[in-house]
């Protein structure tokens, strides 16, 4: 089967990649001009250059597919340097779902979130409406919605390895956030982190069962983990200890608020917002459907970390 992958060069585009290639698929991905260097199997694949505003592009590398995943996706909007949720979510997932159908293609799978809503941050609501778009199209479609990813991240950003960097590879006590004035709850908001190579197993199993088109599968592990349990394991994989302290998320917001806009501050105000929600899901419906067996968040699973 020929599948045109969008945001086939990141970190869950690279293990689409190579799951496509392990069941016999032949991948198409549109990569930007100078980008061509971040597929590792590039002799395998077709390599299609261009934009993701740029129609013609998109129609280069979707003619002849006989399937479309749309994996862009962004966790940090700059809107200066024209980097927005909205473009790259839903404007560029629209205009991918348009050309699909004039081409004739009909199986699209879309990487959405976990927890996506109309009214909720910009991120979540850019993720919905390219749902909603998705949802009214003639196109044989499935959704997916994952919790937090981790995996090897082969030089490319990842959940944990990034918590690593920013959090326990630090000077600083690692931040046990908590709503309102007293820290009774401390770091106890909960997520269900899936490993990469189960979502691109899953995502690459469901190009062939029918059955599964006008599907939303929620995508997360097994167990529902608390955010002090999370740090504590990455720093435990990474081999060493970690401090924590409580850390009011009103006064970080704020914080936020002014020094978000600039690259170097780890944290936006509403990835801070998201946080605090939580990030849970039950992905068990999933792994029973595509008959994956799920990889669990511990220490042996995190060996990368020692080389972060």
């Amino acid at each position: 089967m020929k599948v045109t992958v969008f945001g086939g060069t990141g970190f869950v585009g690279s293990y689409l990649v190579d799951e496509l290639l392990q069941q016999g698929h032949h991948p198409v991905l549109l990569v930007r001009p100078g980008s061509n260097q971040r597929v590792e199997k590039s002799a395998q694949c077709t390599l299609v250059e261009g934009d993701i505003a740029d129609a013609s592009a998109i129609r280069n590398a979707v003619t002849g597919a006989d399937a479309v995943i749309y994996n862009i996706g962004i966790l940090r909007e700059f809107p200066g340097k024209g980097v927005t949720f909205e473009a790259l979510h839903f404007e560029g997932a629209r205009r991918v779902m348009d050309v699909a159908m004039e081409n004739g293609v009909q199986r699209f799978l879309l990487m959405s979130a976990n927890g996506v809503k109309p009214d909720g941050t910009t991120y979540q609501r850019s993720k919905y409406m390219a749902e909603e778009y998705l949802r009214k199209s003639t196109l044989e479609w499935t959704i997916f919605r994952p919790s937090v990813l981790f995996g090897d991240p082969r030089g490319r950003m990842e959940f944990a390895t990034q918590l690593y960097q920013d959090i326990i590879n630090t000077p600083l006590p690692a931040p046990l956030f908590f709503q309102g004035l007293l820290p009774t709850e401390a770091g106890l908001f909960r997520m269900s982190p899936i490993h990469v190579t189960d979502v691109a197993s899953i995502f690459v199993k469901s190009l062939d069962m029918q059955h599964t088109v006008g599907r939303v599968y929620s995508l997360g592990g097994l167990a529902d983990v608390a955010w002090k349990d999370i740090l504590q394991t990455i720093a435990h994989a990474a081999g060493t200890t970690k401090w924590a302290l409580p850390a009011p998320v009103l006064l970080l917001k704020g914080i936020a608020s002014v020094l978000d806009q600039f690259e170097f501050f780890p944290i936006t105000r509403d990835q801070l917002t998201m946080l605090m929600e939580g990030n849970t899901c039950d992905g068990q419906e999933a792994y029973t459907t595509f008959g994956v067996q799920p990889t669990p968040l511990n220490a042996d699973n995190l060996s990368y970390l020692t080389a972060a």
